[in-house]
């Protein structure tokens, strides 16, 4: 489990594309090594990864078909850089919302709005379907960062970015068309699923 507090940002050494796989190996910053141990989960732009090989500081991870087809790690290349957080341990601070690291899909930036006391990113989703779950105030993970929606309009939505969040991660170095990963808020996705499934019923009978 995640909280979305993003700790840094890893560069991506080395890539080994096989067969419907793929190993990535980063650069991890010093101050994340402690403890880290083979079979660890790290989350990578906000997915969810096992740690297979740890040899100084370079720490590998083996990526699936799958996780390769929905997030954008699989449009990623060596020298790129990824967000970086640890798991949770037992007894830290939460600071922003439990994540699992699974990516629901991801959004493309549609615009980009920065002001001297603010910067506004609007993203557009690939269908209706999944905005059922974007709700205005409400929280959302975008390339593993805790986030809450500002405003919601058609299949887009944004966030409204502080300086420290701009330092830390690498949602300040994104541009029109990048994709990001989004992962939904499971309280929400579990509250609009079961209100649905009852109007569901209810029309039914």
């Amino acid at each position: 489990m995640f909280t979305g507090i993003v700790q840094g940002t890893a560069k991506i050494v080395s890539i080994q594309d096989k067969a419907n796989f793929r190993t990535q190996t980063v650069k991890m910053p010093q101050e994340m090594l402690k403890g880290l141990e083979i079979g660890a989960s790290v989350a990578n732009n906000g997915v969810c990864l096992t740690v297979t090989e740890i040899k100084h500081d370079l720490v590998s991870f083996d990526l699936m078909a799958e996780t390769l087809r929905i997030t954008n790690l699989g449009e990623l290349v060596v020298g790129d850089f990824v967000n970086i957080e640890r798991a949770i341990q037992m007894g830290a601070e939460i600071g922003g919302h439990i994540l699992s690291g699974h990516v629901y899909c991801t959004a493309e930036v549609k615009d980009i709005i920065a002001s001297e006391n603010n910067y506004q990113v609007w993203f557009e989703l690939p269908n209706v379907e999944v905005m059922k779950y974007i709700l205005t105030k409400g929280f959302i993970a975008i390339d593993g960062i805790s986030l809450t929606i500002g405003k919601v309009k058609a299949q887009q939505f944004c966030v409204n970015l502080i300086p420290e969040t701009l330092t830390r991660t690498l949602i300040g170095q994104r541009e029109l068309g990048d994709k990001v990963n989004i992962e939904i808020d499971p309280q929400t996705q579990a509250i609009v699923d079961t209100v649905e499934r009852y109007l569901s019923s209810k029309t039914m009978s």
